[in-house]
């Protein structure tokens, strides 16, 4: 098993970015982390890393490699889990993230079916709607709304979801009814943005006749929490961009209306991100399994009620 411990340990090495990290993440020293990596590189007589005082960077070759190793070790550590039938009773503390809105509305409520089936696994659900980093907060799982940044972690897909731009009535009855997006830009519409730490400016992707555009949108509104924009838009205080289930009931009684509607917004996608690890975590899967067909199932007629 050796040649598979140091496969486990390149690819550590090759997602955290130091030697020292993977070697804390695994739970062996620096120097034996390293000792993996040259008996790697001498069996496939190819340099994987370029090394030097300051910096790590993986070569051509160490890329290629690790696209390969990374279904080598999936494939081995599925195998595992089924020989030992180790889903039977997972135990442990599971870590998630998830934005504000879809853990509250769509992750929280699944939480005590889920412990009920599984009930010596312990769930310490963290809501924020800024990027979380997996690795260096400790997290097993984090859903999300958007496209990742890391293009090392894995993803599982669990739908495209509808968006909506929209506004309450005494809103629209002070500046008027944008027809599109061009009217939010020049007409100067107060637009309700989402930012965190680290943020790009803002611009909204919209559908127009000519395909998917970015609109530079403006407002003096800004916070890290979706909410407290829906908050704002029903109290008249500007136009928001939000996921259809997240308004839906506000949308039903009236209390927010779809504006722009010329111009919809681009549908995001909603995902699982999940890490690579030395063995793939049983009550990870099942989570996500649960939570997955559970989310598509509740956002399902929001999209298009």
């Amino acid at each position: 098993m050796s040649y598979f411990d140091n496969i486990r340990t390149f690819v550590r090495v090759y997602e955290l970015g130091s030697m020292s990290a993977a070697g804390r993440d695994l739970r062996i020293s620096p120097a034996v982390t390293s000792s993996r990596i040259s008996q790697l590189e001498e069996h496939l007589g190819v340099r994987l890393f370029q090394r030097t005082t300051r910096s790590l960077a993986p070569t051509e070759q160490g890329r290629s490699f690790y696209r390969g190793a990374v279904e080598i070790l999936d494939a081995v550590d599925n195998a595992e889990a089924g020989v030992a039938n180790i889903t039977d009773n997972p135990k442990g503390s599971l870590y998630v993230a998830a934005p504000l809105g879809v853990g509250r509305r769509l992750i929280a409520p699944q939480v005590p079916a889920f412990l009920k089936d599984y009930p010596e696994v312990t769930v310490r659900l963290r809501l924020t709607d800024r990027n979380v980093d997996l690795t260096t907060e400790g997290l097993d799982l984090a859903f999300f709304l958007g496209q990742p940044e890391d293009s090392n972690l894995r993803i599982r897909k669990i739908a495209d979801v509808q968006r909506v731009l929209c506004a309450s009535p005494e809103y629209l009855a002070r500046r008027g009814m944008p027809v599109s997006g061009h009217d939010l830009v020049s007409d100067k519409h107060e637009c309700l943005n989402l930012r965190f730490p680290g943020a790009t400016e803002f611009q909204w992707q919209l559908t127009t006749p000519d395909g998917p555009k970015r609109f530079r949108v403006a407002g003096r509104y800004e916070s890290d929490d979706g909410d407290v924009l829906t908050d704002w838009a029903l109290a008249g205080q500007g136009v928001a961009l939000k996921p259809v289930f997240e308004i839906a009931e506000h949308l039903k009684a009236g209390a927010l209306v779809p504006v722009a509607q010329e111009t919809p917004p681009v549908p995001i996608q909603m995902a699982c991100l999940f890490t690579h690890r030395r063995r793939q975590d049983p009550k990870s899967r099942l989570f996500m399994d649960f939570m997955i067909q559970r989310i598509a199932a509740s956002i399902r007629p929001a999209d298009h009620g």
